[in-house]
């Protein structure tokens, strides 16, 4: 049985990886961090990673981006894996991970869905195919409440579009501020922020007559929280390194 620390479990997405891990034979949740330190779920829960000495496997992070140093050090400090689920991070954060998996299995992605690694497999095998003859555009659509735009899933699809180019594209987020023809050479990205829209993503390919759109469309939150603990479970008995989707959808 996999024991499961999760960081943010009072949130959205911890809650839902609450109920997730419980209908499971596989796994357990054995702590959780939270400011919220109430515990509903069953497990104790610590408003700071140094106040727990709860033995645990692993460690799945859906929290904020300034809690990012305490479950990393936490992580090496255990010597446990971490799955990183939280998005808008920033450079340096990501310098942080890759520090912390010189000594732990760290596995980190913007977006926890299979579908959404499988999308940006095929953006990019699209953009290596289509090349200079096709303009990319990305359109994100999420909920009222979501902070950081664009999406750390935008991102991570107009990166798996750079890859199948030729040359270094430009990322366009704000197209309202130049009033000028669009440049060849540039990834424009759009974000809609509405209702309780749980995650959409276009990434269109747009061509001389023709119009290729690639889509996935999240209908709850939960297919993430199934991502996480696969992840999670995937991470188990690996040797230090950075991980993504790629990596597991790799080893499937």
């Amino acid at each position: 049985m996999t024991r499961i620390i999760l960081c943010g479990c009072n949130g959205k997405m911890g809650r839902m990886l609450t109920q997730c891990i419980a209908t499971r034979d596989d796994c357990e949740v054995v702590a959780g961090f939270d400011i919220n330190t109430a515990s509903t779920g069953g497990y104790p829960v610590f408003a700071s990673p140094v106040n727990c000495s709860v033995p645990a496997d692993v460690i799945i992070d859906f929290s904020r981006p300034e809690s990012l140093s305490g479950v990393l050090q936490y992580a090496v400090e255990k010597r446990i894996p971490a799955v990183i689920c939280t998005t808008g991070l920033s450079d340096e954060d990501k310098v942080k991970m890759a520090k912390a998996a010189e000594s732990v299995p760290v596995f980190f992605s913007a977006n926890m869905s299979i579908g959404v690694s499988l999308l940006a497999e095929l953006a990019r095998k699209a953009a290596a195919v289509l090349g200079d003859d096709f303009d990319v555009e990305i359109l994100e659509k999420h909920h009222n409440q979501k902070v950081d735009a664009p999406s750390g899933t935008a991102l991570m699809l107009a990166d798996a579009v750079k890859e199948g180019l030729s040359y270094e594209p430009t990322y366009v987020y704000e197209r309202h501020s130049k009033r000028e023809k669009r440049d060849k050479h540039e990834i424009g990205i759009s974000a809609i922020r509405g209702g309780t829209i749980v995650g959409e993503h276009d990434v269109m390919f747009c061509g001389r007559d023709e119009v290729i759109t690639l889509s996935h469309h999240a209908a709850s939150k939960e297919l993430f929280a199934v991502g996480a603990i696969n992840a999670a479970l995937f991470l188990i008995g690996k040797p230090a390194g950075l991980y993504n989707m790629r990596d597991f959808v790799s080893a499937v």
